[in-house]
């Protein structure tokens, strides 16, 4: 039988963003994760070959690190009690999945260096004894199993949800520049209130910061939680 093992791979989108943080030499945090958002959703973009059945798993994560990243943009930005969970659940399968990586590439130098191991010879051609406990019966036997059998977890079928299409942070960008150089000033409400959902108002920050950073756009505000104004840059 040939075996073959597979090591520095990208196999999953664990595995992914734990080699992009250790290129980065980021320890496994809130803002390390945070920082290295950008370059996952960029391999994402970019791969063409990612099979239907990993694809619901990368975007998973991403979804988790944009909840992240928006989380370290807006520090007022109030989490529900289960996605405060999952940021947390993922850097937990991120240190797990690190020293099972690290195991495995253990295995994988051994396995290289052809080094052998043996069996126990001593116990070849033992015969398997059945001991059962004095005075059981077939009905005992019937129950023993029945609860065996209840215990295991029966596979629920999910139903089936449509997904629907979401705006990427480029077309938003690309929509927020038209649409302010049309009005030359809005505010960040009226823009927010065309959003279909919680996502696309984040989408939506996100894109002001970048139009911010690059100088099209120019935004006031009087004081903490009043209106945000955005205006059209004369060089933009």
């Amino acid at each position: 039988m040939t075996y073959s093992i597979k090591l520095e791979q990208f196999e999953g989108p664990l595995d992914l963003l734990l080699s992009l943080i250790e290129t980065e030499k980021l320890d496994v945090t809130f803002l390390s994760l945070a920082k290295i958002t950008d370059q996952y959703l960029e391999y994402i973009e970019s791969k063409e070959n990612i099979s239907l059945e990993s694809l619901a798993d990368f975007l998973t994560v991403a979804a988790k690190l944009i909840l992240i990243k928006s989380k370290s943009l807006l520090p007022i930005l109030e989490l529900s009690a289960e996605e405060e969970g999952e940021i947390k659940d993922l850097e937990k399968q991120l240190a797990e999945y690190k020293k099972f990586k690290e195991a495995s590439q253990s295995l994988g130098n051994i396995f290289k260096k052809s080094r052998k191991s043996f069996s126990r010879d001593n116990f070849l051609g033992m015969k398997v004894f059945f001991c059962p406990p004095k005075d059981i019966n077939t009905f005992d036997l019937k129950n023993i199993f029945s609860r065996i059998l209840s215990e295991i977890p029966v596979m629920e079928k999910l139903e089936e949800e449509i997904v629907r299409e979401v705006i990427t942070l480029e077309q938003k960008l690309s929509h927020l520049q038209n649409f302010i150089r049309e009005k030359m000033e809005t505010s960040f409400a009226d823009i927010a209130s065309t959003a279909g959902d919680k996502i696309e108002v984040i989408i939506s920050f996100l894109a002001m910061l970048e139009l911010i950073k690059q100088r099209i756009i120019n935004v006031e505000q009087g004081g903490t939680f009043q209106e945000i104004k955005l205006k059209y840059a004369k060089n933009g």
